[in-house]
């Protein structure tokens, strides 16, 4: 990081971007960098650093973590990419505008946003991009390996919070898997937030199978699947029967406008559907509806209808709302699982991390239910301790 890279009121850091005490740092690349979570999640790791929010919502700030010898919040370098231009402080007050940000938070923060914005590299492929899909994995590669460099930093982990992709077409990597190949290439710890392809491409098998990094995913468990993930066991659990199990999101902002394409809604229903798969014992009845809704912006709204069976065939019935704010919701999870897959990388640990289902529709192992995806937590966070 050169000389006026540097946060104007953080004399702490020198220009080779290293904290007091030449403590080493960590990068946050991420994927879909001025979108709503991205902006959320750059403004509350640097309000929380400075001491202007507590941590709610972050797990990783507990009791649960207090030995892992996880990064500090501090020692957190972002960077990403993203095709949209809007900078980074101005996505940030768009975001006070929607209710999502406090007043006075982005302009208390500035200076680091100021600095992130300028790390932020040209996303791809647009339309019309001439360049091969080997050409764009490497240009990815190029940039993390660059910004580990030139920020002097310990080690970089890629996390994906871009809007929901429609399946590629067959033979084809979509951009997910592009800047997932490129992690792998740049030795980058990766994390998919979201239920977009990644590293489940088929052409990725091979190289996710023999990667030198940890990584984990897929989709960010949020909101409606999470309380579906407490509910469903406890219905198994009472033995009662359910019968039908629907639901509707309304949501709006980048999410709502891309989920408003049924082949990315398929993606992000799927998630939602293992669920209830494998914590019943069998799949009731329903579907989940999920509608763009402008004027909500980075609200949603998601609604479930279950009808279930009681003794004697009682017919029940039980309603859920949840509202919440989308990025609000997500930004704390990412800088968990940022922090964790970086701890994870500097114990060696390789391929997919066992224990982070509790944060996933659809992890690479473990429980389906969120009690045992939380004994699983706790137990990753005492292998990641440090026993030194």
């Amino acid at each position: 990081m050169t000389a006026h890279d540097a946060p104007q009121h953080d004399s702490g850091r020198d220009s080779g971007g290293r904290s007091p005490g030449d403590r080493p740092r960590t990068g946050v690349w991420l994927i879909g960098a001025r979108g709503s979570v991205a902006t959320t999640t750059i403004v509350g790791c640097a309000a929380l650093a400075a001491g202007l929010q507590p941590p709610t919502g972050l797990l990783t700030e507990t009791q649960v973590f207090a030995d892992s010898a996880l990064p500090p919040l501090a020692d957190l370098v972002f960077g990403g990419h993203d095709t949209a231009c809007t900078p980074l402080p101005k996505r940030a007050e768009e975001l006070v505008g929607a209710g999502v940000l406090a007043h006075g938070l982005p302009a208390a923060v500035g200076a680091e946003l100021a600095v992130v914005e300028r790390r932020i590299r040209p996303g791809g492929p647009e339309r019309g991009d001439t360049r091969t899909t080997e050409e764009l994995v490497e240009c990815f590669a190029a940039d993390l390996t660059d910004f580990t460099r030139d920020n002097g930093l310990e080690r970089t982990v890629v996390v994906n919070v871009a809007s929901t992709e429609p399946a590629a077409a067959e033979g084809q990597l979509p951009p997910s898997s592009l800047y997932a190949a490129a992690a792998l290439r740049a030795g980058c710890g990766y994390v998919n937030f979201t239920p977009s392809t990644g590293l489940h491409h088929p052409d990725l098998r091979d190289t996710a199978g023999a990667a030198q990094v940890p990584y984990a995913g897929r989709d960010g468990k949020t909101g409606q699947t999470l309380l579906r993930s407490v509910l469903a066991p406890m219905f198994r659990s009472r033995a009662l029967t359910v019968r039908a199990w629907s639901g509707t999101n309304l949501l709006g902002g980048g999410d709502g406008a891309a989920l408003a394409d049924p082949a990315a809604a398929a993606a992000k229903n799927a998630g939602k559907e293992r669920v209830l798969a494998e914590n019943l014992p069998e799949v009731p009845e329903g579907e989940v509806h999920i509608d763009d809704v402008p004027a909500l912006g980075d609200w949603k709204t998601a609604w479930d209808h279950i009808a279930f069976d009681g003794f004697l065939g009682s017919r029940m019935i039980l309603q859920t709302i949840w509202q919440g704010c989308d990025s609000a919701l997500a930004a704390p999870l990412v800088l968990d699982l940022a922090r964790i897959l970086a701890r994870a990388d500097a114990l060696g640990l390789r391929g997919p991390v066992d224990g982070l289902g509790f944060y996933f529709k659809d992890p690479d192992s473990g429980p389906a239910d969120l009690a045992g995806q939380e004994r699983e937590l706790a137990q990753l966070a005492e292998r990641l301790a440090d026993r030194a």
